[in-house]
């Protein structure tokens, strides 16, 4: 069995790689980040492959994988995890650069890595594709619009994938994270770790791994049975911004 996960370098997808090899999945590692592909891989026990690209640019992510050796090509699960969120004000005082950054990469990185994939899972007739949404695409908040907005599209494209895709065999499994810690604020903030700091204080937030052991369970899941979407929380979110905090 093979899983290719996009932003494996670090959090989310670095976490789903040690899960899913402890599957026995053999991993297809991506990211903008060779050394730390290759770091990660030295960790693994399972058979890695590791390809360089930035989901945001359509021919590279092309090239990247038409390279793939053909004992790589049959991947029987994507993870669809690379993403990003940039600043966080009211939309008037906006910077169209975050915007576009967040759109190409939440969006269109998904559904670039995706074209080029889903036509073998399509050909074989069967495959599980699994896309990260966020509990932001499920309830917009302030000062996040466009983050909020690319997220809510990754969950219509979940939605559009199964129906397109389950008479072929395929799976499509959305995941929506709350609060998870991970470097996320501080590329959010711009490098202001005090700032993203101060988005985890007070209370326990979700992990990297809580995420990845959902990843696992969804493909995991019998045959007949298809874990179409999951919001996961921390104890103390009951919300996209309401969290108790001691």
């Amino acid at each position: 069995m093979i899983a290719l996960i996009t932003g494996a370098s670090s959090g989310i997808g670095w976490a789903t790689a040690e899960a899913l090899a402890k599957l026995k999945y053999n991993l297809i590692l991506c990211g903008r980040r060779q050394e730390k592909l290759d770091e990660l891989a030295k960790q693994l026990s399972v058979d890695t492959h590791t390809l360089v690209f930035d989901v945001r640019n359509n021919e590279s992510v092309a090239t990247a994988l038409t390279s793939l050796p053909e004992n790589w090509q049959s991947i029987d699960v994507l993870v669809n995890n690379a993403g990003n969120a940039y600043g966080m004000s009211p939309i008037q005082d906006g910077d169209v650069a975050d915007w576009d950054a967040m759109i190409d990469g939440n969006i269109q990185g998904l559904l670039y890595v995706s074209k080029a994939i889903v036509p073998g899972m399509v050909s074989r007739q069967r495959g599980h594709i699994v896309n990260m949404s966020s509990i932001a695409g499920k309830q917009t908040y302030a000062n996040g619009a466009v983050y909020c907005a690319s997220k809510a599209a990754v969950e219509a494209i979940s939605t559009g994938m199964r129906l397109d895709l389950t008479q072929h065999g395929i799976k499509v499994t959305n995941i929506a994270p709350g609060a998870v810690e991970t470097d996320f604020s501080t590329v959010r903030f711009k490098g202001d770790k005090a700032r993203a700091a101060q988005v985890y204080a007070g209370f326990d937030a979700l992990q990297a791994a809580d995420i990845a052991d959902t990843v696992a369970y969804a493909v995991s899941a019998p045959a007949h049975v298809t874990i179409a979407d999951i919001t996961i929380l921390a104890a103390a979110q009951s919300a996209a911004t309401t969290i108790h905090r001691k």
